[in-house]
């Protein structure tokens, strides 16, 4: 006998993925790294999301970094939308928000324009802190241009 299954699944747009990294270099980079390899698996452009991670967590290792406690990556996709998260464990160091962000005064400075890049590559970006002790630095993109 012949049966014919039909699938009544509508396609999943819901896709998620987190870790936790070392608050280092080396943690910042695999970070970018594991966001390429994911959004490619996924099927998604990976190129502005990797600059932004690349920024977001080395500013994570940099500037929120707690000896023993990790960085988290994650990256969550929902519709049309991809949601880059970074936390770090030191929620009293709050960076500029959207708007706020200057560059710095010196033009050879070598750092000091991370949140500058992810305010011109994000659709929309913010700071959410909480709960005690992390921070969130959020950017989203729009899949769909």
């Amino acid at each position: 006998m012949n049966q014919e299954i039909l699938s009544l699944e509508r396609p999943c747009t819901e896709r998620a993925f987190t870790v936790l990294l070392s608050p280092t270099r080396r943690g910042a980079r695999l970070a970018r790294l594991l966001t390429v390899a994911h959004l490619g698996a996924w099927g998604l452009p990976s190129e502005t999301a990797a600059h932004i991670v690349a920024e977001l967590a080395a500013n994570a290792s940099v500037h929120g970094r707690v000896q023993g406690r990790d960085l988290q990556l994650a990256l969550t996709v929902s519709g049309r939308t991809l949601r880059i998260e970074v936390t770090d464990t030191r929620g009293d160091s709050i960076p500029p928000g959207p708007g706020a962000v200057k560059a710095p005064e010196d033009d050879h400075a070598e750092n000091g324009r991370g949140l500058l890049i992810v305010e011109a590559l994000a659709d929309h970006w913010g700071v959410a802190s909480g709960p005690v002790p992390r921070k969130t630095v959020w950017a989203e993109i729009d899949l769909v241009r």
